[in-house]
């Protein structure tokens, strides 16, 4: 991750504000030529922390760019930022969806039909939410009416169970901080944030995790996509032998091959 973080990001083509809170940006990156180019909304992790940003994961959506990808790198509200946390790290994504696809949608060289939202290890978990919002309670403050639903989404090395996150204390009890307290105090919170619980959610999962992390264990995907096979959906489990956290977000690194391989299908390339 410090390398990762030492890189000097890539340039992006645009800014686009979703809203009216210094974090609610994105980057767009756009390839060359006139498309249409299919669309990646991609979420960063970082445990939902303020400490991490959307700089990290800049030299990805760059890589994918030059393969002739829409990508949007996004930055929402995190624990330490006001406003953070629950519900309002959901929240922005979901504000964000709407917003940013309203904003390029008229754009012709970015072909919305193929649009995919992506996210890595806290990001891996608030993109498989976001492809299940349409399953969240109707009394949860998460629930809104949403104009754009991505029914395409990938997880690199996600937190796809919030409940088992808590179990196993992943990023320090982050998972506490970001829903304000225990599944025991808020199992309403974790029945609408937790992807697992929203299953079946109808749309196409791509999970990818590397055997050897240390930081979100390979058991979250593969819980998920078992539980998710039991109820009759078909999620695609790339597991990667021997590959730690960071190097699916590296494309520097072995494993991104493997990472591009299993991402250009689901883009419809």
């Amino acid at each position: 991750m410090s390398d990762l973080l030492e890189r000097h990001p890539p340039n992006f083509d645009k800014r686009i504000e979703y809203g009216s809170d210094p974090q609610h940006f994105a980057e767009l990156r756009l390839p060359d030529g006139a498309g249409p180019f299919p669309f990646l909304l991609v979420i960063h992790g970082g445990f939902w922390q303020s400490a991490y940003d959307l700089k990290h994961i800049g030299s990805l959506c760059a890589a994918l760019t030059d393969k002739g990808i829409v990508t949007c790198n996004l930055e929402y509200r995190r624990i330490g930022n006001s406003g953070g946390g629950w519900p309002g790290t959901f929240q922005d994504v979901s504000l964000a969806t709407d917003n940013i696809m309203d904003t390029i949608s008229s754009d012709s060289r970015v072909d919305v039909a193929r649009a995919a939202v992506m996210g890595h290890s806290a990001g891996g978990h608030l993109a498989l939410w976001l492809a299940s919002t349409h399953r969240v309670p109707k009394a949860s403050p998460l629930r809104r009416a949403q104009k754009y639903r991505f029914v395409r989404a990938v997880s690199l090395a996600g937190v796809s169970d919030l409940r088992a996150a808590w179990r196993q204390q992943l990023g320090n009890g982050a998972v506490a901080k970001l829903m304000g307290g225990s599944p025991d105090q808020y199992p309403e919170r974790f029945d609408a944030g937790s992807p697992i619980e929203l299953l079946p959610s109808g749309s196409r999962q791509i999970l990818i995790h590397g055997t050897e992390d240390d930081i979100v264990p390979f058991s979250q995907s593969e819980k998920f996509v078992e539980r998710a096979e039991q109820l009759g959906e078909q999620p695609t489990l790339v597991k990667l032998e021997g590959v730690g956290h960071f190097e699916l977000i590296d494309p520097e690194s072995d494993a991104w091959s493997k990472v591009v391989t299993a991402v250009l299908p689901v883009l419809g390339m």
